[in-house]
């Protein structure tokens, strides 16, 4: 091993030599980087965002020996491994793609690498925001993360010194890794110049870039990685079992079962001895097994490759996990399955901050002696987290449709847990007869008294045949699904609304306290749905989606206790608004709409076939944020996969600018993702200073590429922004000035037509035409220029595109850069003057 003592904390590593890479950019130095120290390897592979992968070219379970940042100029080791942290982190590769034994760092001068596990740690800190930009150097998150590597490399007395100052945060606040003791004290791990270390770090990357050498590839399984580490071991372990897969899963055994007795194992010797499967050295034994009389006896299974695969696999992984997540873990056997079927069963793990606090609104509504006075059935409830806290297990049932899932809350109640293994059942809620129900709660659904005192306790599965590919269209066919698919309509793609009408139509008078999405108050799918579910809506909350185990994307989550017994229509509700932390951070109305208030459908008035299209604006086919991401314009809908949109000409520039301005000047979050966009009331027509702003702000926001057509969206004369040559369209100049009047503006805002057109524009907007022209000005100024750039040209020009050809987030032109960024806050002040006219217009409900 080979480490350097830094000069200082600025510059970490100083020799006075010759730099290998002097003058050369990014890309070539990762090239000449990978060919002259990694040619026995495949640097090829672009994982996410991250800069420069090292692979085994032969292929093994050891896919890759380093993650890298690169950077053409002289960089402070800290930095760059922060920024990397920070990219592996937003993504979260590692739940995606087994990590590798180092990260790393380089630039012209040097190399650094860092052990994985000596970090690992910082990816799980629960009190962090990962979506930050990565290469922002200025915000709270990299300083931490910055603070964090600092410590991990120069130890506790240089982190006291920098921490406070480069992350406003106390040295106690951090957890500092275990790292081995010879890499702490002043050195940083690794770290090797290109030229005077050349042979050390040959040395070092043949010592340590090889498959199987446990001393640094050993990663640790926790709470947060061990499914991803499952679905890994679906690929390399499970083939070698010798087991008939379709006949265990009679018995109720499934490959997690083998896993889950592989991984809470030391020496390939189970620790816990209440599963269904345990690892005794080369074999598993398994608890039970169907022979050719139909009889339960235990059973063995060997491995067929000598257990080759295995003893590789769990090389690179440490285990057990700490004791503390092995209860954690076995309760989420039912996530144990490949990714396909938990999306078809639709999966969704409550977590146990929702679970207790959806039990206290549960008391709120139904006081304090709710347990003992109410009975609870959870009809989807997997493994049965959602019934922990309960106290009277006398009133308490709980069914699924897996016999595996009632064999594990079987054994949870062997352990401890507060239920009765007569009241836990297997039952398929949406095919089983009632009839099929233990007595004790067919004598409750039978009384209209007891069922008054019912509540039907759930988080249902949220799997919806719209998401759901690959022959698996069929998802929410079911018994109920042809009962009810004529009150439900298109809401009954969805299974956790087939959930709601079934106990709503044949468990009358009863109470429903269910986890689902936000779609049954305001979605346009559920509108056939609302007038069937005539229920009153007692409280509710709204919680992030992706706090819940298997759910991704932005959107709430309502925990909605409704009374069955009170037939009303859904109008409106004040729902509390929590947060990652279990905080109360606010509230929000949440109403119904009806179809023909949609926004689209306001919008589609205004097509209008004009002498001279100027552009297509496409994704009017989706009304609320989630689908803000669909809208763009573009030259025209040629460009488009699947075109749904509307032809842009000087009939109806205002009304598209409008649209576009409105579905854009305020950012989606999770908790406005489902808000529908609405029909107007008419104060937006009268209202000349909020269309110029809605006009300045779609010039400069839009895709129009003169690759693609003639560019009529440039918004000044030549002369304002010394252009090479004369454009070869004068179109939006001429409308903003009047001379372009189309006669149907007359009628369509009742005004005088000559004073309507006479534009002046607000000091905010007048704000982005400034920008926008010291922009076009210096985009002019290059010889190379593209005469009828649109604003999308300019960027491409600076940012230019990677491997992918995806347009670059930055640019190495300093100038560029601030110009756009004058230009982008320009834009943002403009969108926070348009937002509350969208509200006080209609657009939007608050």
């Amino acid at each position: 091993m080979r480490s350097v003592v830094p000069c200082n904390f600025s510059q970490p590593f100083c020799y006075n030599t010759a730099m290998k890479y002097s003058k050369v950019q990014e890309e070539t130095l990762k090239n000449k980087v990978a060919q002259d120290f990694f040619g026995n390897f495949d640097c090829t592979e672009i994982i996410e965002k991250i800069d420069f992968a090292v692979k085994n070219k032969k292929g093994h379970v050891v896919d890759y020996f380093l993650w890298a940042e690169a950077k053409a100029a002289q960089t402070d080791v800290c930095e760059m491994l922060a920024q990397l942290v920070l990219t592996i982190g937003k993504a979260r590769t590692f739940d995606k793609i087994t990590p590798p034994p180092f990260l790393g760092c380089f630039d012209r001068e040097k190399i650094a690498f860092l052990p994985y596990h000596s970090v690992q740690e910082i990816f799980y800190q629960s009190d962090f925001n990962w979506k930050v930009t990565p290469s922002n150097r200025n915000t709270r998150e990299f300083k931490r993360v910055y603070a964090l590597i600092k410590k991990i490399l120069y130890g506790d007395s240089v982190a006291s010194s920098v921490i406070p100052a480069q992350a406003g945060i106390q040295t106690k606040d951090i957890n500092p890794v275990s790292l081995d003791p010879r890499l702490r004290g002043g050195d940083i791990p690794y770290l090797f110049d290109f030229t005077k270390d050349e042979k050390a770090l040959r040395q070092f990357i043949a010592d340590n870039f090889v498959v199987g050498k446990s001393d640094t590839t050993k990663t640790r399984i926790d709470k947060n990685n061990f499914i991803s580490i499952y679905n890994r071991w679906l690929e390399v372990v499970k083939p070698t079992i010798a087991v008939n897969w379709d006949d265990a899963k009679k018995t109720g055994i499934i490959d997690g079962d083998f896993y889950l007795a592989d991984l809470l194992s030391r020496e390939n010797e189970t620790l816990k001895e209440k599963l269904f499967v345990l690892l005794r050295s080369s074999y598993y034994v398994l608890d039970r097994h169907l022979d050719t009389r139909g009889l339960m006896t235990s059973s063995t299974a060997d491995f067929t490759d000598r257990q080759k695969a295995h003893n590789q696999f769990w090389k690179i992984y440490e285990r057990p996990p700490l004791e503390e997540y092995w209860d954690y873990i076995i309760e989420r056997r039912d996530l144990l399955v490949p990714q396909d079927i938990r999306e078809r069963k639709g999966s969704f793990f409550t977590p146990r901050i929702w679970v207790e606090l959806s039990q206290k609104y549960i008391a709120d509504v139904l006081g304090t002696d709710w347990q003992d006075e109410y009975y609870v059935w959870d009809c989807a409830a997997g493994t049965g987290n959602l019934l922990v806290g309960l106290t009277n297990k006398y009133n308490i049932w709980a069914s699924t449709i897996d016999k595996a899932d009632v064999d594990v809350m079987h054994q949870r109640i062997d352990s401890g847990a507060n239920l009765l293994k007569d009241h836990v059942f297997q039952f398929d809620f949406l095919n089983d007869d009632f009839g099929k129900l233990p007595k004790g709660l067919q004598d409750i659904m039978n009384d209209p008294k007891q069922r008054e005192k019912l509540i039907i306790y759930i988080n249902p599965p949220y799997a919806e045949v719209s998401t759901i590919g690959g022959g698996k269209a069929s998802v929410n066919q079911s018994k109920i699904h042809s009962q009810y698919t004529s009150q439900l309509g298109t809401a009954g793609r969805e299974l956790f609304a087939l959930f709601l009408a079934r106990i709503y139509c044949e468990i009358p008078g009863c109470r429903i306290a269910e986890f689902s999405k936000i779609k049954t108050l305001q979605g346009s799918a559920f509108e056939k749905f609302r007038e069937f579910f005539n229920a009153h809506l007692e409280k509710m909350l709204i919680i992030p989606a992706h706090t819940f185990d298997n759910v991704s994307g932005k959107f709430p989550i309502g925990f909605k206790i409704w009374d069955t017994d009170k037939k009303v229509t859904f109008t409106k509700i004040k729902a509390d608004i929590f947060g990652v932390d279990g905080k109360l951070i606010g509230k929000k109305t949440y109403r119904p709409y009806d179809k023909s208030q949609y926004i689209n459908k306001w919008i589609s008035l205004f097509k209008d076939s004009g002498d001279v299209n100027i552009g297509w604006m496409d994704g009017i086919n989706g009304n609320d944020f989630y689908h803000n991401d669909i809208v763009f314009i573009v030259n025209n809908k040629e460009q488009m996969p699947n075109p749904r949109g509307i032809w842009i000409n000087a009939g109806n520039l205002i009304p598209v600018c409008v649209y576009f301005a409105v579905r854009k000047c305020i950012d989606g979050t999770w908790i406005n993702d489902r808000d529908q966009f609405l029909n107007p009331n008419n104060k937006w027509k009268k209202d000349i200073d909020f269309q110029n702003d809605c006009l300045a702000y779609t010039l400069f926001s839009n895709n129009i590429q003169s690759q693609h057509g003639v560019n009529h969206w440039i918004p000044f004369l030549e002369g304002e922004v010394n252009a090479r040559d004369k454009f070869d369209s004068h179109f939006m100049v001429s409308f903003i000035s009047g001379k372009l009047i189309p006669n149907r503006y007359a009628d369509l805002f009742g005004q005088n037509v000559d004073k309507f057109f006479k534009r002046e524009f607000s000091a905010e907007a007048k704000a982005v035409f400034a920008a926008g022209r010291k922009l076009w000005t210096y985009y002019h100024s290059h010889p190379k220029c593209n005469v009828n750039a649109s604003l999308y040209d300019i960027r491409e020009h600076f940012q230019g595109r990677n491997d992918k050809g995806r347009m670059n987030a930055k640019s190495d032109d300093a100038t560029y850069t601030e110009l756009i960024g004058n230009l982008r806050l320009a834009l943002k002040t403009l969108a926070e003057k348009i937002a509350p006219k969208v509200y006080e217009y209609g657009f939007l409900k608050e």
